[in-house]
């Protein structure tokens, strides 16, 4: 596997000071040489004029955060990162990569999750290239390769996890964001670590049921939840009712029997948990006949 190596170059404007002199001076002796009528040594600031002239061609600028990959004849020499003017070998050629950190974000993917519900998924992915010689010469294309895995791997997530958590205690995608989000980006790692680039963070952006299932599932999340509030008010109905009966007993207010028990139990777990107000009904008899 080739690795990203640094590259040695030269001070770029003490280069170009010294070709601008060499170029400068040979006119110069051409212009002397013709009004003297001398021919004979005439090709020697002719040839340091174009060799002056090619060596403008291995000057070259190094930005902030980007990095000149440098090859002669396919031969990998070197990255180039300080940033600045340099000078190298004029018959190289030199690859410019930018190392800033960037953003991704995937399609709207259509997958089927954990427990077989189709859903929708997509997620944003900040990443950065670190070595340079991988990105450029171990992949085709380090910016679709990254692409093309981070879709693979999120494809892969959401069949790993069910959307929704049905079992206590069990991870799902909608409840455990950071937790899924932490694995999405270990598996984009995984993925991308031979093609040069780190992936700094990724989370899911969108998330969602796919459309020809989405009402069934909303109206079984609303049964859900009713089904969640109604066993939290039953909870509260029944203690409320125990600490009405020993509070009773307690202070000696009434003696009850078993039949009167039921009776007060009934009527205050209806009031208790009755969606709408209730209507008191005056007894004029008994429990007794």
């Amino acid at each position: 596997m080739l690795r990203e190596k640094q590259m040695s170059t030269l001070p770029g404007i003490a280069i170009l000071l010294t070709i601008i002199v060499v170029i400068l001076g040979s006119l110069v002796s051409l212009i002397l040489m013709g009004s003297r009528h001398e021919v004979a040594m005439i090709w020697v600031p002719i040839l340091l004029i174009a060799v002056s002239a090619t060596s403008l061609a291995g000057l070259f600028v190094v930005n902030p955060n980007d990095g000149q990959a440098v090859l002669l004849f396919g031969n990998y020499l070197g990255t180039a990162r300080k940033p600045g003017f340099h000078w190298v070998n004029p018959f190289t050629t030199r690859t410019r990569i930018s190392m800033r950190i960037r953003n991704f974000e995937s399609a709207k993917l259509k997958v089927n999750d954990h427990t077989g519900n189709p859903i929708e998924i997509a997620a944003v992915v900040v990443w950065k290239v670190v070595d340079t010689a991988e990105a450029l010469f171990e992949v085709d294309d380090y910016r679709n390769f990254m692409q093309v895995q981070t879709e693979a791997a999120l494809r892969n997530l959401a069949s790993s996890y069910p959307y929704d958590a049905h079992l206590e205690g069990e991870m799902s995608l909608r409840s455990h964001m950071s937790e899924v989000a932490e694995k999405l980006k270990g598996e984009i790692q995984d993925r991308l670590s031979k093609a040069g680039v780190e992936v700094l963070e990724a989370r899911i952006s969108h998330l969602a049921y796919a459309p020809e299932i989405a009402s069934a599932m909303l109206q079984r999340q609303q049964a859900s939840a009713i089904v969640a509030a109604r066993s939290r008010i039953v909870e509260g109905a029944v203690g409320m009712v125990e600490m009405a009966l020993g509070e009773l007993a307690k202070k000696g207010i009434v003696e009850l029997d078993p039949e009167r028990k039921a009776a007060m139990v009934s009527n205050l777990l209806v009031v208790l948990c009755s969606n709408s107000h209730t209507q008191p009904v005056i007894n004029t008899g008994t429990l007794y006949q």
